[in-house]
């Protein structure tokens, strides 16, 4: 298990292995956070407690954004109906020499919703 973490330690997540590859997006949001994401099933992932985020819901509200209610980082994204099985881990919180070793790519997520790499 490795654990992705917060600023100030509230939020750990905690993941059955290391991303093999992580994915950066220009979409809106994803920019504007500055997140690099690694994609995850549901049962790869051991979530943190929800009263130690807030989750903001954006465009047609079928994921939900996970923040620290205390230091504010991105922590992680899930769908609001868990159907697609997949989640996205904010990267960014792993340790570096994990995130590392992992190949990076790039998502046109503004305009075609293709890897551009």
């Amino acid at each position: 298990m490795i654990e992705a973490v917060c600023h100030c330690g509230s939020v750990r997540l905690q993941i059955a292995h290391p991303p093999a590859e992580v994915t950066e997006c220009n979409c809106s949001i994803c920019r504007r956070y500055g997140v690099i994401w690694a994609y995850y099933s549901l049962q790869d992932v051991i979530l943190p407690s929800p009263e130690v985020t807030e989750t903001y819901a954006w465009d047609d509200r079928s994921i939900d954004f996970h923040r620290c209610r205390q230091c504010g980082c991105v922590s992680h994204w899930f769908p609001v109906t868990r159907d697609d099985g997949r989640m996205g881990i904010n990267a960014r919180l792993l340790d570096p020499p994990i995130l590392a070793k992992a190949r990076l790519r790039h998502l046109d997520g503004a305009v075609t919703e293709c890897y551009i790499d």
